[in-house]
């Protein structure tokens, strides 16, 4: 058995990652960043800088006869005034694509967030180790994907045999971009964010672009996914939009058409889907912003209300019901020229039969099962035979067409 003294340190480089589109260089290692450094610095803002370090999708990738792993990591752990602990990030390992264990990192920094008071200070702590053994002999292919909700720098890798950057296995990239709901917010893992699981089922690379409260069709966003190179593209926009009370009707139907035109400069064919909100009952009708419920807080419970009124619809505030209609028509409009676009009604993935049976436990966030449940209809609907994900020379636009019909009959 090998003992401490037969580890091999492997430096941790950009070859080893997948998943990530930036990798700086810190005082303890490498941190993985979900936006490029130059979209990063045109807003300082901390939810953002927070959501896109959160490593959701990213996952060390590379071939090894090794039986033993560790790595040393430095974890960001967020502690929520008045709410009950968040359990530690969890690490998954795959082992030719199935999986093999899981585990956590203890320490690491503490970012404290008071959400009454709208501050947050964070306080350093040390990095720490996980380990998983008695892995199979052979040459063979190993993923360890990092926490999708904890922000994670990486120290140090070390295993019982040399490594190598895993294989290319020839699978289309699909390239997502959206809120809290796709960066994973209460899934059990990162493997089972529903993207993650779509992604499996649609035997593709995922990159994941879904950031918490961010998803705000900010211009560097469009810019990072036009430059990143994907086969298949989606995007799936409108809850950040309301509950920041971000922007009225005449700013969001521009925004939306110069989001999907920097998309197109470096993606002219490239299927592109267009995903509406999910069912969220607070916001169907009711404008934002989205505030914590203080109330339930108090009892350490984490909610959100709606605090906008539904009159202010008149005036061009924005409902989720709002922006499927508009997401509805300005897909219709553009695949007059763009046969490569497509759009999927958010509710076919999460609807009213789904959140009788399986309510938002804070009143936005989806819990395990629900992402589970998104992730296979997903799956479903555009991985198949005849979605908007299949190659084709004249797209067939039945899936727009029925999507868009059968909600509004």
């Amino acid at each position: 058995m090998n003992t401490e003294h037969h580890w091999i340190t492997t430096p941790l480089t950009a070859d080893l990652l997948r998943g990530a589109l930036d990798l700086e260089h810190t005082a303890h290692g490498v941190l993985p960043h979900r936006l490029p450094a130059r979209a990063r610095a045109q807003y300082m803002d901390g939810q953002l800088a927070m959501a896109e370090s959160q490593p959701s999708g990213v996952r060390l990738a590379f071939r090894t006869r090794a039986t033993a792993i560790e790595l040393d990591a430095l974890p960001t752990k967020r502690v929520y005034v008045g709410a009950p602990p968040r359990p530690d990030g969890v690490y998954e390992l795959l082992v030719d694509g199935r999986p093999a264990g899981r585990a956590g990192v203890s320490g690491g920094n503490t970012l404290t967030i008071d959400m009454a008071a709208g501050t947050a200070e964070q306080r350093p702590g040390p990095a720490g180790t996980l380990r998983f053994s008695g892995l199979p002999d052979g040459a063979k292919n190993i993923e360890i994907w990092l926490p999708h909700n904890e922000t994670t720098e990486l120290v140090a890798l070390r295993t019982d045999a040399p490594v190598e950057p895993a294989p290319d296995r020839g699978r289309k990239v699909w390239l997502h971009h959206g809120s809290s709901i796709s960066h994973g917010s209460d899934a059990a893992g990162p493997t089972t964010t529903w993207p993650a699981l779509a992604a499996a089922l649609g035997g593709v690379e995922l990159i994941n672009l879904g950031m918490g409260g961010s998803a705000l069709l900010d211009p560097f966003t469009a810019r990072a996914l036009r430059d990143t190179p994907a086969d298949l593209i989606s995007i799936k926009i409108g809850i950040n939009v309301v509950n920041a009370d971000l922007m009225r009707l005449r700013a969001f139907i521009p925004a939306v058409h110069g989001f999907l035109d920097t998309i197109r400069e470096g993606h002219p064919g490239t299927p592109l889907l267009v995903v509406s909100p999910l069912l969220c009952p607070i916001h169907e009708e009711t404008p934002g912003p989205s505030a914590p419920d203080l109330s339930a807080l108090s009892t350490g419970q984490m909610r959100f209300r709606a605090t906008g009124d539904p009159a202010e619809r008149a005036h061009g505030k924005l409902t989720l019901g709002v922006i499927r209609d508009e997401l509805a028509r300005i897909v219709q409009q553009r695949t007059a020229e763009d046969p490569n676009l497509h759009y999927l009604d958010g509710r076919d993935l999460y609807g009213e039969a789904d959140s009788a049976e399986l309510p938002l436990p804070d009143e936005l966030h989806p819990d395990a099962a629900t992402h589970r449940r998104i992730g296979e209809r997903f799956g479903r609907l555009v991985f198949r035979a005849d979605g908007p994900f299949t190659d084709r020379s004249v797209t067939d636009r039945s899936f727009t067409d029925r999507s868009v019909t059968d909600r509004r009959a």
